[in-house]
């Protein structure tokens, strides 16, 4: 009996050490013991990942924020959490104290991209290739893309006729990745383009698939194909530097011809990587945003006809001038490019982003500890009535006024925002183009649900029964 009363003093003192060692831990300068926000962890290692990915997601951040406030804990995808919905927190990580929060993805995404790609670094290597990314895709460098664009849109819809029911999300991921490797690469020959489509496809179904090494499971099946993009990479590299093409002012053209402060060169591995990641972050974010584009238009008939309008004019002054799109004609879309911007915001394709805390921080009072994930809710922040009022209601009008600050981050915000963002309105506009002046369409099926994959697109990808505009159908 004495030996066990021993062990439970023993017990006692042991607790009362380490909640002494806490206490002293988190206390800031004025003795005042920094607390965790509130909000639940869930269960042993999953935490709350089934309730974040079992329902809509809308739904998982509405009840946390209602039932918390606009900052709480979580613990999703095997990592401590904490979420901010406010504007003025998005800001703290994203801007004002970007340098304590570093992007952040799971390790198996990692792995596929690629370890030197972009968004996983800070510092200097994070700058020189944000310059170089955002020197290719500035509005100078984008504006000479417009006939390669409009002719990719062309021939991506050239087969949507005669009543054929489509994927429109697919259809839009072909049209997305043509646009990508018109911007890295330039002009390809086909069939590596093929070869490049073929193997990035199958890394793309393993993004968000179980991280696993047993073969003939789907990340299995990514990896190799990752080696394999290498290689064609590699051999693409090659071939511009055996040609002496290193000049080109394409993507791929800036990583050949960049050097650092010492006179280095990437390599071959690092321009890989960074490719395959402007890839991943160009391909289904844009797509999914066309595709609510369709589905958005399709429900209202009003706003439909009036896009219709401003984009038959541009054809027709066109036509009469024979020429193409211009440069100047996508930069003076008013009607559309509203449609656009709050297609981006009831979408809201990017419901969050990663950071993950370099340093305890604290934050109003609460405390996000070192290594644990931060995620600013771009969804919560674009659905406040607060900012936008009835925010579930589509209404491009909202944006004849510019937004508070802060509170519309489609692209994210700060030092890693997405630096290819005017590519990607710009492709929208091209496609919305060619869409309202040369098709007719209606949904097939149901014409409500999301589907989250991981970014939220209509249900089934949106199937759509499209016609030609000048054929009539009784």
């Amino acid at each position: 009996m004495d030996a066990f009363l021993f062990y439970v003093f023993i017990f006692l003192l042991t607790l009362l050490f380490f909640h002494f060692v806490i206490k002293i831990t988190y206390k800031d300068g004025s003795q005042k013991r920094a607390k965790l926000p509130p909000g639940s962890m869930g269960w042993p290692y999953i935490g709350e990942t089934l309730q974040l990915y079992s329902q809509d997601p809308n739904t998982f951040f509405a009840s946390k924020q209602k039932r918390y406030g606009e900052i709480f804990k979580t613990h999703i995808l095997g990592c401590p959490s904490v979420m901010l919905a406010s504007p003025e927190a998005a800001k703290f990580v994203l801007v004002t104290e970007a340098h304590l929060f570093k992007p952040s993805y799971p390790k198996s995404k990692e792995r596929l991209i690629g370890p030197s790609a972009l968004f996983f670094h800070q510092g200097d290597y994070h700058g020189r290739l944000r310059k170089l990314v955002q020197g290719s895709l500035s509005l100078d460098a984008i504006r000479n893309l417009v006939p390669d664009i409009e002719a990719a849109a062309i021939s991506a819809s050239s087969s949507w006729a005669n009543g054929q029911v489509i994927n429109t999300f697919h259809e839009m991921k072909k049209l997305s990745f043509e646009v990508g490797i018109l911007s890295i690469f330039g002009h390809l020959e086909s069939n590596v383009t093929e070869e490049l489509k073929k193997n990035y496809s199958i890394v793309d179904k393993g993004y968000n698939s179980f991280p696993t090494n047993i073969p003939g499971t789907l990340y299995k099946k990514a990896l190799l194909a990752r080696e394999k993009l290498s290689k064609i990479l590699s051999d693409i590299i090659w071939e511009r530097k055996e040609k002496k093409l290193v000049e080109k002012d394409d993507l791929l053209g800036c990583f050949l011809n960049s050097k650092d402060e010492k006179g280095e060169v990437l390599s071959d591995d690092q321009i890989a990587d960074n490719i395959i990641g402007v890839l991943f972050a160009a391909q289904d974010t844009t797509a999914s945003v066309m595709t609510w584009v369709v589905k958005f238009l399709h429900d209202e008939p009003k706003l439909l006809e009036a896009v219709k309008s401003e984009q038959k004019e541009i054809r027709r002054l066109n036509e009469e001038n024979k020429q193409p799109l211009t440069w100047r004609q996508t930069r003076n879309m008013p009607i559309s490019y509203k449609v656009v911007l709050e297609s981006l915001r009831v979408a809201s394709i990017i419901s969050f982003t990663f950071r993950e805390a370099v340093a305890d921080v604290e934050y109003k009072g609460y405390l996000i500890p070192k290594g644990w994930k931060v995620m600013p809710l771009f969804r919560n922040i674009h659905h406040n009535p607060e900012f936008f009022s009835q925010p579930q209601k589509f209404d491009p009008s909202r944006f004849e006024v510019s937004p508070k600050p802060n509170t519309f981050m489609p692209f994210g915000s700060g030092t890693h925002a997405c630096p290819g963002n005017e590519l990607a309105k710009l492709e929208i506009l091209i496609m919305l183009h060619h869409l309202v002046t040369n098709f007719r369409w209606e949904i097939v099926g149901p014409e409500s649900g999301v589907q989250y994959s991981p970014f939220p697109v209509p249900h089934n990808g949106l199937p759509v029964r499209f016609w030609r505009e000048s054929i009539t159908t009784t």
